[in-house]
């Protein structure tokens, strides 16, 4: 007997020594964390597969021949509202040729978390706009007093789509922009080629958002919020109307503003100028800084086309505005590729651009992030004034072939993993051929993303606090680890 106990006791001494050393060498399975790294890669099949499966050690001071990126939890920003895009009516149009398995396909390619790349947001416009297939208002024309209003247009294509979005993802939120007033409350009496909204149709128009929201909503879609105007200063060949800075602050301190608190709305969110990043500080303090303006505009919104110059995307400016407005939500509203050639839908610079972005955009402050259209043709339409484009997803309606091109994975390295209510927190790299952000999910969970553009695939070591992990990323790939 006493030899049992002899075997016992040292069988206990060695379960605990065991333990003391597992904890000393900081491997404790009950305390360490796991990371599981996806993986989209140029010139592979990687397209957000699983690549990586790690346990955190205890991390060392990292050397200077050594590439790393650090995130700390400790540190947080902005609270995360979702990634989405835009249902136009061209990609309403679109989704009712497909086969209903291709329609069922479709919306869980973008909206299942498990099985798509999970969004979380929707943009739509108030009637017309480029991605339409003919210009349309939801007014008979000189009609003032909007008593011809009617979404009946909408009915047919666009608005099925949403709700069959909705009838799985009720939760997801939806905001809606104009293009254009109807051509009789403009100076040049068109709803193309810019032009400035009459100051005799401002009362109008600003009840024209309100009759869209309560149309919407009787139709079973809730809108979330609006902005004021897509592209205040762009004249384009297409529906556009032009506000200067004191224009849109004006229209919305004394007309929007205040009709949408009168009919019951004021509590959607109403985002300020919805343009690109260049103009984007001027806007800011033009309307922010008047109180009286302020008060009703819940952020700002902006594209990625400064771009077009061939200039810098100035993602400086939009740190700036979070700067300078802290209470104010930064929302990327619009970002696209512009002219749509067939041949290049699996062209990886697209889908890089996007990756550059968001990342960029989410560590300037932004909360939201909204593509443009989320389906087009074989044609990059349908568009009434040959204005074609990529989307994520192509389907050909020759066909019926739902296409996958690099910007729907790259986007789904943020979607899927970054979620509603995540906090972003502090991630940098100590090398510029790495990019990163990191956020931190609701359920404990971080999602860190790291992207190589450059041509040679890059070791580097991931440290979240006092713990890394190594890891490889690929030449031009885009990498989401996910910690636990």
């Amino acid at each position: 007997m006493k030899s049992l106990f002899l075997i016992l006791g040292l069988g206990i001494v060695f379960v605990c020594l065991q333990s003391l050393t597992i904890r000393v060498n900081g491997n404790d399975p009950k305390t360490a964390m796991e990371a599981i790294t996806y993986s989209t890669a140029a010139n592979t099949d990687l397209r957000l597969k699983r690549t990586g499966n790690k346990t955190f050690q205890k991390a060392v001071q990292p050397l200077e021949t050594e590439t790393a990126v650090f995130v700390n939890p400790d540190k947080t920003f902005q609270t995360f509202l979702g990634i989405g895009a835009a249902v136009t009516d061209a990609s309403a149009e679109v989704y009712a040729t497909l086969p209903k398995e291709k329609q069922e396909e479709f919306i869980r390619a973008y909206f299942n978390v498990n099985s798509g790349i999970g969004y979380t947001l929707l943009r739509t416009s108030i009637h017309s706009c480029d991605f339409s297939s003919g210009s349309y208002t939801y007014v008979t024309n000189e009609d003032k007093s909007l008593s011809t209003f009617s979404i009946d247009h909408d009915q047919k294509y666009r608005i099925p789509l949403i709700k069959n979005i909705l009838a799985s993802y009720p939760a997801t939120p939806v905001y809606a922009s104009p293009w254009s007033p109807p051509a009789f409350m403009k100076d040049n009496n068109s709803m193309l080629k810019g032009g400035k909204l009459l100051p005799e149709f401002y009362g109008s128009w600003a009840m024209y958002y309100t009759k869209f929201i309560k149309s919407y909503e009787a139709a079973g879609i809730p809108i979330w919020g609006i902005t004021v105007q897509n592209e205040p200063m762009a004249t384009q060949r297409w529906e556009s109307c032009i506000y200067t800075a004191e224009e849109e602050r004006d229209f919305l301190k004394n007309h929007l503003g205040p009709t949408m608190k009168r009919a019951g709305y004021g509590e959607k969110k109403i985002i300020v100028w919805d343009h690109n990043r260049d103009l984007i500080n001027h806007r800011a303090d033009v309307i922010f800084s008047d109180p009286e303006a302020s008060q009703y505009a819940w952020g700002i919104g902006f594209h990625w086309y400064e771009t077009w110059t061939g200039g810098d995307p100035m993602f400086s400016n939009v740190a700036q505005v979070n700067k300078s407005y802290p209470d104010k939500n930064l929302v990327f509203t619009e970002g696209c590729v512009e002219k749509f050639d067939a041949s290049k839908y699996q062209h990886w610079a697209n889908g890089e651009r996007y990756g550059r972005s968001m990342i960029n955009d989410f560590n300037a402050g932004t909360i939201a992030w909204t593509d443009w259209n989320i389906l087009l043709d074989q044609t990059g339409g349908p568009n009434h004034v040959q204005n074609f484009c990529f989307a994520p997803i192509h389907a050909d309606t020759r066909t019926d072939e739902i296409i996958y091109t690099p910007s729907y994975y790259y986007i789904g390295h943020f979607s899927k993993f970054i979620r509603p209510g995540a906090s972003r927190i502090s991630a940098v790299a100590s090398r510029s051929s790495l990019m990163t952000t990191s956020f931190k999910n609701l359920d404990g969970s971080i999602a860190t993303v790291v992207m190589n553009a450059t041509d040679s695939p890059v070791t580097y070591k991931l440290y979240i606090g006092e713990e890394a992990i190594e890891e490889t990323i690929g030449a031009h790939a885009i990498q989401t680890v996910v910690s636990k």
